[in-house]
């Protein structure tokens, strides 16, 4: 057996551009099967998800939670209190739960598993090579997977206003600020924009459009709107901000209509765009847009062998496709024939936003199917239906499950309600694996749990088949049966 090269020397099996979800699976998975990877990463290991994405994120989520539950706490039968706690605290906390996963992402643990890792910036110089800090590697396949970063909407002035991304917020705001404007209302404005009021900030969300959760139907839009408004955060649709500056320490945005508005601190949440630029990907022939590095179904460029997984190019920016992308590449860097490769199959991708309630969807809502002319049945349960919902008082919130006209067969789920992104998964199996509804109604749920709530939309379609015609075939079955 040949002896392993020097670090950077000779040919790599893949070198992966990277270190965020989908280049560390690509690089592990590739490196646990015997292969050669070189991971090159110009920030931080373990990418957005890690650092200033999922975790970070989902770990104030958590704090924010408690805080409101004991709010509420007369709803479980306690004495009305209000929470105590310290502003930095909940933000340590945070950063010691990120610290403790941390370690799955580093350097040294990836380097134990026999993937070099060099730190800096990745520039194609051909096709064959890319260049990191001045040293060239050479590889069979390259795999882009350099992640995504927050957009700075086109305000006048914004770059002289003191702002936040969720990239900067986690780790460079020290003190709790007594307001904040959220631009805009997607999943990110929406769970840390109720974060922050829950920790007591005056929070006021600005949306360019004329609804919350542009993605969901308005039906849901409007009533996590009402949830959040009940709490105390301010929205502001329809309008947009067209000049910021700052004003006695404070950020002031000029409208296209209505009032001023004045906080003291800013988050930019309006949305996400590839990281294409500085990758020199003319040198290697790689065909890329605004909307990130083109990729066919195999997740090749335009050359065959340089792929790209994860944000960067995929309309899809989570993590869990990320993962599920970086595994259809494994496969494919390794099968030597091109009908051994197997395509990446994003037909059924579940999503979930973290505020409370949580909203997690799956496939068709109701916008998607009329937009795309597809006939549908609806069946909608609300969570008061649910016993377990109703006695944990986590009874505000409904699913809606859309099936083909006619038919049980699945063609979307939309949640909205506490645990939602886990009740989720039972839709998303049937999906994949063809199961219809009525087949989730014969099967057995435990009692009392909430994912009954998915058998009870199972009865709902069944009662729904349950035509006037046949009714009559029932009745006369049973008085037949009882003069028998």
């Amino acid at each position: 057996m040949n002896s392993r090269p020097a670090k950077g020397a000779g040919i790599y099996n893949a070198v992966v551009i990277g270190a965020g979800t989908a280049g560390l699976v690509t690089a592990a998975g590739t490196a646990g099967l015997g292969g050669r990877v070189a991971l090159v990463e110009r920030n931080q290991m373990g990418g957005d998800c890690l650092n200033f994405g999922c975790i970070p994120s989902k770990a104030l989520i958590s704090s924010a939670r408690l805080i409101g539950h004991i709010r509420d706490a007369e709803k479980w039968g306690l004495e009305k209190q209000e929470p105590q706690f310290q502003f930095a605290k909940i933000f340590e906390r945070m950063r010691a739960r990120r610290a403790k996963i941390a370690p799955n992402d580093s350097q040294e643990r990836f380097e134990s598993l026999g993937v070099d890792v060099f730190r800096g910036e990745a520039r194609f110089v051909s096709p064959q090579e890319v260049e990191v800090s001045g040293q060239k590697l050479r590889a069979k396949n390259f795999v882009i997977a350099a992640g995504s970063r927050a957009v700075l909407p086109p305000i006048e002035g914004l770059r002289d206003v003191p702002f936040f991304t969720n990239e900067t917020i986690f780790d460079q705001l020290q003190t709790q600020p007594e307001s904040l404007i959220v631009l805009g209302a997607g999943p990110i404005g929406c769970e840390l924009g109720q974060v922050f009021s829950r920790l007591g900030v005056r929070v006021t969300v600005v949306h360019t459009g004329t609804q919350i959760l542009m993605k969901e139907d308005r039906d849901v839009a409007e009533f996590m709107q009402r949830r959040f408004e009940a709490e105390g955060m301010e929205f502001v649709l329809g309008a947009e901000p067209v000049r910021a500056r700052m004003v006695g320490g404070r950020a002031h945005f000029e409208m296209t209509t209505g009032a001023p508005l004045i906080a003291d601190a800013v988050l930019v949440a309006a949305g996400r765009i590839p990281n294409v630029e500085t990758l020199n990907l003319e040198a290697a022939g790689v065909k890329y847009s605004q909307r990130g590095v083109e990729v066919n179904a195999f997740l090749q460029t335009s050359q065959p062998h340089i792929y790209a997984a994860g944000d960067v190019a995929g309309s899809f920016q989570f993590t869990h496709t990320a993962d599920f992308m970086a595994r259809t590449v494994i496969r494919n860097l390794l099968m030597p024939l091109p009908f051994l490769r197997q395509k990446v199959d994003l037909s059924v991708v579940p999503w979930a936003t973290y505020t409370e309630p949580e909203v997690a969807r799956v496939g068709l809502n109701e916008a998607g199917a009329k937009k795309q002319n597809v006939a549908y049945d609806l069946i909608r349960v609300p969570l008061e239906e649910v016993d377990r919902a109703v006695v944990e008082d986590e009874d505000q919130g409904f699913v809606k499950v859309l099936t083909r006209k006619g038919g049980d067969q699945i063609l979307g789920v939309t949640l909205v309600g506490a645990h939602a992104g886990d009740l989720l998964h039972e839709f998303v199996l049937a999906m994949k694996m063809k199961i219809g509804l009525g087949a989730i109604a014969s099967t057995m749920h435990a009692y009392p749990t909430f994912a009954e709530l998915a058998r009870k939309a199972g009865d709902k379609f069944n009662r729904k088949r349950l035509t006037p015609r046949a009714k009559k075939i029932f009745t006369w079955l049973y008085e037949r049966a009882r003069r028998s």
